[in-house]
């Protein structure tokens, strides 16, 4: 699975910089304990931002929760189940 195709990434409807793309791809090159070093570090580093940092996060991540639940609402989203969310993760991380 590609997680940026042609240069035109896309994030909560915001075009990512080339400089995040290509960090995002050079990190998507390393092994996968590599990436999950990275994406921890990342994801910490976000707890650490200033209080405008914070606010801008959460109303993003309030954005695109309420597009998830609009498309919900009116019926273009099936969503899944937890039993087969949960199989597939499991099935994924016993193939590691």
């Amino acid at each position: 699975m590609r997680y940026v195709s042609g240069g035109d990434a896309v994030q909560w409807g915001i075009p990512m910089t080339r400089q995040a793309q290509d960090v995002l791809q050079a990190a998507l090159a390393l092994p996968a304990h590599g990436r999950a070093d990275v994406a921890a570090e990342l994801l910490a580093s976000l707890h650490d931002r200033p209080e405008a940092d914070k606010r801008e996060f959460e109303e993003a991540w309030g954005r695109e929760i309420e597009r998830r639940g609009r498309r919900v609402m009116a019926g273009t989203s099936e969503g899944e189940t937890w039993t087969d969310v949960r199989a597939r993760l499991v099935e994924r991380l016993t193939e590691r």
